[in-house]
Formats: structure tokens, C-alpha cells, sequence
């Protein structure tokens, strides 16, 4: 049975039905209003399907954060954002994909702050370290559609993987074919009928196109969909049991936490994604994202050591196939990200080497991390009072991120404006603050 998206929505943030009356009650009182909304009206709506009136829908949006020009009365209630699926019960998979597609792709492009908590994304990750994994995940021999074979599966595979590989610049073109193979996919497995074994490969695909999507969304701002696409994906993977891949998309969600400047909730995040990792690449990745979360807590010890366990774990990780979504980790994504570790514990002239090492050992084929790691490299040369060269790294940073379209790389490099403003005359700083500005 699908969970009503207001349980969903008000879960994410914390609510309980009557805190969510008194937050209705609240934004009415803002208005020079009065609401009648109680405990039971709101289970009224969750429970009996009652719809409420209009101006009720609009409380329900400010109750939320929401801007009163996204909702939409005659659409209630799939304009409501959405929330976290729990992982209560084994048959989790389908509801928690659904929901990511109901709202990825019916949702308004217009953006909104995220409102999800990082309370529930941690509590989300601690609910999958003590979870077992479901008895029989993937068995779809009793479903009543038609039989699924390899032949089948082995098409969406291969397809599937070329657009998930698609260069960032051709995005654009490819993210609308992601969320219909992602839909295909979980058509499959809820309607037709398969082995286990076809079933896993399902799963697998199900949880990497999810993976990818989100990813997508997170470049693009939209955090609460990337969210619950991190979510599907966590669900989907559950049901292969692989802890790894689980592991990958509780790690993709603590790195938008610190993104986010949410470093405790990434640091909550990761510490259970770790309970379960079983690869040297996934183990090092999760312990260099751990170490980032640490040192912006200014906690020296426990970044170092998680560092030591990043450098530990990318180097015993050499003799086994890496898993494809963490395949990239190499020493350049180490020395940068102990770079930017150190550049947060103040450690700033050895930070600016590491950074400086790791830019010049990334491959060509990585330009948005290479745009992500000149901004860390601008950062640092402003940490030191080299604003000439840091001008000159921004500079590129923003052309590489404006070129192949990473507006989350975008914004990190004119989040720097403000720094660079402090040398109005610093040769090159006049013209990284005019394309800034552009």
C-alpha cells in the first residue's frame, strides 16, 4: 500500500500529525488568520483521503517551507515534496522507486530550499545498518505478467550503462532517458515474472539508475529529488544484497550533507555506511568522505586517522575489480581531499601542495572534478594571501564548469567572490569577479 506523501513529507521534517497542526495553526496566525486544523483532520487527510480546501493546502505549504506559487490544489497531494521511505519491511523496493519517480518527473522545475531532515536521512542509515536483508529479495516467479530472460535484462544493462557514463555536457541530453529506464525497470519488477537470479540483476540496475539520476538532481540543486532517489537506490540494492552498494548510496547522501555544510549529519551517515562496506575502494571512499565531514568539525584526530584509513584501504583495493561506482577512486581524489582536510584544520600550506598534486594526476576524461578541485585549489591560494593565483584557477574552474554545464560547480566557484572582493587590484581578481558576475 502507498504511503501518503503528507506522512512522508511531514516524517522527513520531524513532524508528528500534531506538530504539523500546530505548524498549519502557525502560519495561519502569520496571516492574521485562524486554523481549525487539529490532530485528526490531519489523519483525516492521510488516512481517509480527505482533501483539504485550498487556502488549507497553502498552510500546508508554508508549514513546510514551501513557496505558495508550487502548489497546486487540483493536484493534491503529488506536489507535495517528497520524503524518506522507511525500510520497515521487505517489498520496500517498488514503493520507495515510485516515489522517486512520482516526484522527479511530475515535479515543477522550479526549486525550493530542501526541507528533508538530516534527522531522518541519519535515522534512514541507521535503520539499514541493523536491517537484515530481505529472505527472498528478487523472486518474481509468482507475478502475473510475462516471463523477463537474460536477453532482456542484458539489453537494459548495456544500454543503461551508456547513458550512465555519459559526460557531464551531455546531460542535458541523456537525464530524461534515465528516469524512463528507471521507470522501465521498476515496471519489471513489480509486474513481470523472473528468476531470482534475473531478479538481483534487476535490482542491481534499478539501484545504479537511481544512483545516476540522483546525482543528476544534486548538480542541479534539486536536493530533496536527488534525496529520495539516493533512497529508491538504497531500497533497490538492499534487495541484491550487496552492503556495498548500499554503502554507495548512503555515501552519495552524506556527501550532500557536507556539500550542504551539514558535516554531523554526514559524519552520522557515513559511520553506518561503514558497519556494512566490505570492499578496500568502498571502505577508503567512505573513510576520505568521513575524514572531509571530521576535519569541517574541527575534529584533528579523528580526520587524521580516518585519512590514514582512506590511504590504507585505496592501496589494498589495487588487486580486486573495483565496484563500478566508486571505480574513479584514485590517488588524485585522495591527495585533494586530504588537501581540503587540511586546508579546514588550518593547516594551509601543506593542504595547497596535496591539492596542487592531486589536480595534475586527474585524467582528462574527469573535467567536472577537475573544475571541483580548481576551486579547492582557489580556495587555498586565498587561505595563503595569493589571490593572483587564485584568481587564475578560479578563472578556469568557472569557464570548465560553464562549458560542460555543472552548475553545482558553478556556484562553488562564485561562492568565493566574496574572498576574492578583498583584492579589488590583485592582477586577474578584476576579471574572475566580471565572468562571475555574467
Amino acid at each position: 500500500m502507498r504511503i501518503h506523501p503528507l506522512v512522508l513529507a511531514r516524517a522527513a521534517r520531524g513532524m508528528t500529525g500534531a506538530g504539523l497542526a500546530r505548524a498549519i495553526q502557525a502560519a495561519a496566525g502569520r496571516r492574521g488568520l485562524r486554523s481549525g486544523t487539529t490532530r485528526q483532520r490531519v489523519y483525516k487527510w492521510e488516512v481517509e483521503g480527505v482533501i483539504p480546501d485550498p487556502e488549507s493546502q497553502i498552510l500546508i505549504a508554508d508549514a513546510f517551507g514551501i513557496p505558495a506559487d508550487l502548489v497546486d490544489p487540483h493536484n493534491w497531494p503529488d506536489w507535495l515534496p517528497a520524503g524518506v521511505i522507511p525500510l520497515d519491511r521487505d517489498d520496500s523496493t517498488v514503493p520507495a522507486l515510485r516515489e522517486a519517480l512520482r516526484t522527479t518527473m511530475t515535479r515543477s522545475r522550479r526549486t525550493f530550499l530542501s526541507a528533508i531532515s538530516g534527522a531522518a536521512v541519519v535515522s534512514l542509515a541507521d535503520s539499514w545498518a541493523a536491517a537484515a536483508p530481505p529472505a527472498r529479495p528478487a523472486d518474481g516467479a509468482k507475478n502475473q505478467g510475462q516471463w523477463v530472460d537474460e536477453e532482456v535484462v542484458l539489453l537494459l544493462e548495456d544500454t543503461s550503462s551508456s547513458l550512465m557514463t555519459q559526460a557531464t555536457e551531455q546531460r542535458q541530453h541523456t537525464a530524461p532517458l534515465l528516469l524512463a529506464y528507471l521507470e522501465r525497470v521498476t515496471d519489471l519488477i513489480e509486474n513481470s515474472r523472473y528468476s531470482e537470479p534475473i531478479g538481483l540483476r534487476l535490482h542491481g540496475l534499478a539501484a545504479h539508475l537511481a544512483q545516476t539520476a540522483a546525482w543528476h538532481r544534486f548538480d542541479l540543486g534539486r536536493h530533496d529529488d536527488a534525496i529520495t532517489l539516493w533512497n529508491a537506490g538504497l531500497h533497490a540494492a538492499r534487495a541484491t544484497h550487496d552492503h556495498d552498494l548500499g554503502a554507495a548510496m548512503l555515501g552519495d547522501l552524506a556527501y550532500q550533507a557536507s556539500w550542504r555544510d551539514d558535516p554531523r549529519t554526514a559524519a552520522g551517515i557515513l559511520k553506518q555506511a561503514l558497519t556494512k562496506a566490505r570492499h578496500p575502494a568502498a571502505q577508503s571512499l567512505l573513510h576520505l568522505r568521513l575524514a572531509r565531514a571530521l576535519a569541517a568539525q574541527g575534529e584533528r584526530r579523528e580526520t587524521l586517522r580516518a585519512l590514514t584509513a582512506a590511504e590504507h584501504f585505496l592501496q589494498d583495493s589495487s588487486s580486486d575489480p573495483k565496484p563500478a561506482w566508486c571505480a574513479w577512486l584514485g590517488d588524485a581524489d585522495l591527495a585533494v581531499d586530504s588537501g581540503q582536510c587540511l586546508l579546514d584544520l588550518g593547516d594551509t600550506r601543506r593542504a595547497h601542495r596535496l591539492i596542487g598534486e592531486g589536480s595534475a594526476l586527474l585524467p582528462r576524461t574527469r573535467d567536472k572534478t577537475r573544475g571541483v578541485f580548481l576551486a579547492y585549489r582557489a580556495h587555498g591560494h586565498l587561505r595563503v594571501g595569493e589571490p593572483e593565483e587564485g584568481a587564475a584557477a578560479a578563472t578556469e574552474a568557472l569557464l570548465l564548469a560553464e562549458r560542460i554545464g555543472a552548475p553545482r560547480c558553478v556556484q562553488l566557484v562564485r561562492n568565493l567572490v566574496p574572498q576574492f572582493k578583498k583584492y579589488p587590484t590583485a592582477e586577474g581578481v578584476p576579471e574572475f569577479l566580471h565572468a562571475a558576475a555574467a
